[in-house]
């Protein structure tokens, strides 16, 4: 019983990475956007298990709230834009698959032997530095001539990942952070203006009617085909 216990960790792990596999291979091999859209889904789900039993709560927090909310509605609303009705006869494999494959297969040998422990980082002496919040008091200190002077003292408290992780990002690096956020709000500004369509005047004046004709074209093919 303590042997399956001890080793519950490592099956779950088992497990969840071989879904996260499986459903990962499936996202490029269905034919239905659809479906590889839920597959994706099911992969960053998987992955978001693994970054929580790796004692990531932030991460996986983050994987859930970006990855598998954010980015899965713009995929949605791409396949919504799309509206694949017939799927083309084309192969599902491409005539450069074992290329493929082997490149796959490369990377795999080479992130397994960079990822072994010890190889890529320091190790880390506890896991409770990774849950440290730090604190800064000032002190005051009397000394023995009758002068004070004050001294910086830092104090650490455990707490949790996502309480250290927001503590070192909203406060120690508060500049940069927000630095970070400017620039990429410049970039979606430029990538709005970059993408913008001007329109002249004849097609400002036409793009009422091109609507109208639109709607009423895709209406007579829904009345058609639920007929």
């Amino acid at each position: 019983m303590d042997a399956l216990t001890n080793s519950m960790p490592f099956l779950i792990f088992f497990i969840i990475g071989t879904v996260a596999v499986a459903s990962s291979i499936l996202v490029i091999s269905m034919r239905n956007p659809v479906h590889s859209a839920l597959f994706l889904l099911l992969t960053f789900l998987c992955v978001a298990i693994l970054f929580v039993i790796k004692s990531a709560e932030f991460v996986a927090a983050v994987q859930v709230l970006v990855y598998a909310g954010g980015i899965m509605v713009l995929f949605l609303f791409v396949v919504m834009l799309i509206n694949v009705r017939h799927l083309p006869e084309d192969r599902v494999l491409s005539q450069f698959w074992k290329g493929g494959l082997g490149v796959g297969l490369g990377l795999l040998i080479l992130l397994a032997a960079v990822v072994r422990p010890g190889v890529y980082h320091d190790p880390v002496g506890t896991t409770k530095d990774l849950r440290t919040v730090k604190t800064y008091r000032t002190r005051r200190i009397h000394n023995a001539d009758g002068t004070i002077t004050r001294k910086r003292v830092v104090r650490k408290t455990v707490a949790g990942n996502s309480e250290a992780v927001g503590m070192a990002l909203y406060r120690d690096y508060l500049v940069p952070f927000e630095v970070a956020s400017l620039f990429l709000l410049v970039a979606m500004i430029g990538a709005i203006v970059i993408g913008k369509r001007e329109l002249s005047a004849l097609e400002e004046e036409t793009a009422p009617d091109f609507m109208i004709d639109k709607v009423e074209t895709e209406h007579e093919v829904k009345e058609s085909m639920s007929a």
